[in-house]
């Protein structure tokens, strides 16, 4: 039966911004995350910042449940509803709303597509660096909400870094803007860098302003080969022991380079133990002069051969191969658990050696690939959900997996957040008074926990 509630937001917001049959429920009941789903009662489709305004205060008036949502390229399980209640989607609010070549900023809305923006800003000559692995799908509201990294990460930092303003929508339908355009800001509490990475629990964002920067000269991407994944980890060391901060410096297994070869057929060698693709970027003679060091850091740890893309498409498909990893490994197997941790650089060889040998201990199949200049590791699962004793093997060996990255000194989420997959994880990893002081900031906006309930701490 429909909820009450349901037919007073059609007659605020008109039909064809509320959603509610059971295929439309069904479509906004899972994110990208395996193994977790939960139906709505209602989806509404906000177009402007009054339709997000009138859906939080009957929500607040009714006592119902929101969860904000964009693309649902999350990996955590954040924008599952997993309490019911209402799927506010913010895509249709997909305007660029400005871009400020004289300031370097972009103003946009909550539901633009990164690599929309970043198409964008390069025909101006500027650039916006955060480049997540989903960046043709993902929103920048959705970006925001979980501080998504990205391939670039490493030189250029992660999408927190460039947001400058935001207006927020609390769940009472209250607006508030925090931060300004001005390079230097620090009146009050910086609640602009607080809200980045809350995973939609605090508030909903309607409008965000981003800094961009100026468009790199030139750049040179290199594509080194390696019979031992060790060695590939140890170059990443060796080349940021000396003083080299490539633009990207990615790491791919052979597990995950013959599932990108099976699906993308661009001529990587299947007998190789692990690649690293790297890309510096900036000035001509730096470029050329980071170049060199990259070469000597690859040699000194056994590489097998290490070319250099001739063109700017040659480099763009090793990009493109790299990016879709995850879409490669996912058609090996029925299931596919992708993990995010991320630990200290030194550390990636210990890292890689314990996860290949969580895999075997529990026989299961694991790709690993990730931004490997960051200590940011994918370690991917391939395995079936209805093979119910394999699942529980996979989940024990996770464990094991996010233990050992929280004692080399990582963490258990670089870049996907803490969502519902990882909550029972956080207390180990942040300690139970810093759970206890986030429940305190959370209630302090969202007394009754309405706003993505169920969400990063653990139940």
């Amino acid at each position: 039966m429909k909820k009450i509630y349901v037919s007073k937001l059609e007659e605020l917001l008109g039909t064809q911004k509320v959603l509610s049959s059971e295929c439309e429920l069904l479509c906004y009941s899972y994110d990208s995350t395996p193994l977790i789903s939960s139906q709505p009662d209602v989806i509404v489709r906000a177009h402007n910042e009054d339709d997000i305004q009138k859906t939080l205060e009957l929500a607040s008036n009714e006592d119902v449940p929101v969860t904000t949502r964009g693309s649902g390229t999350g990996l955590s399980g954040g924008s599952v509803p997993v309490k019911g209640g209402i799927v506010l989607v913010t895509t249709a609010m997909n305007r660029i709303i400005d871009i400020d070549a004289e300031d370097l900023s972009a103003t946009v809305e909550p539901g633009v597509i990164t690599s929309h923006l970043h198409s964008a800003v390069e025909e101006l000559d500027l650039f916006y660096p955060p480049d997540p692995g989903s960046m043709k799908i993902s929103t920048i509201g959705g970006n925001v909400a979980e501080n998504s990294g990205g391939l670039r990460g490493l030189k250029y930092g992660i999408t927190g870094d460039y947001v400058m303003s935001l207006e927020t929508f609390f769940i009472d339908g209250s607006k508030v803007r925090y931060g300004t355009k001005c390079v230097k800001d620090v009146a009050g509490y910086n609640m602009t860098k607080f809200l980045v990475g809350t995973e939609g629990t605090i508030g909903v964002f309607s409008k965000i302003v981003l800094k961009l920067v100026p468009k790199p000269k030139t750049k040179k991407t290199f594509l080194a080969l390696y019979d031992d994944i060790l060695d590939a980890a140890r170059t990443v060391s060796t080349i940021i022991s000396r003083k080299v901060i490539p633009s990207t410096l990615e790491l791919m297994d052979q597990t995950t380079i013959n599932c990108v070869e099976d699906y993308s057929q661009i001529g990587l060698p299947r007998d190789v133990a692990a690649l690293l693709l790297i890309e510096t970027d900036g000035h001509p003679a730096v470029v050329e002069e980071e170049g060199s060091v990259i070469k000597t850091a690859c040699n000194a740890n056994n590489v097998r051969t290490l070319n250099i893309a001739g063109s700017s498409q040659e480099s763009d498909e090793l990009f493109t191969a790299r990016r879709m990893a995850l879409s490669a490994l996912a058609r090996s197997k029925p299931t596919t658990i992708l993990e995010d941790i991320t630990v200290p650089r030194p550390a990636i060889p210990e890292m890689m050696a314990s996860i290949k040998e969580v895999a075997k201990r529990f026989n299961i199949t694991i790709g690993t690939f990730g931004h490997a200049g960051d200590g940011n590791l994918h370690p991917t699962c391939l395995t079936d959900e209805r093979d119910v004793d394999e699942i529980r093997r996979v989940h024990e060996a996770y464990e094991i997996i996010f233990e050992k990255a929280i004692n080399l000194g990582g963490t258990i989420s670089g870049e996907h957040g803490t969502g519902i997959a990882k909550s029972k994880y956080l207390p180990a990893m942040v300690g139970p008074k810093a759970i206890e002081l986030m429940r305190k900031i959370k209630t302090c906006f969202d007394p009754k926990g309405r706003l993505n309930p169920g969400k990063i701490f653990p139940v």
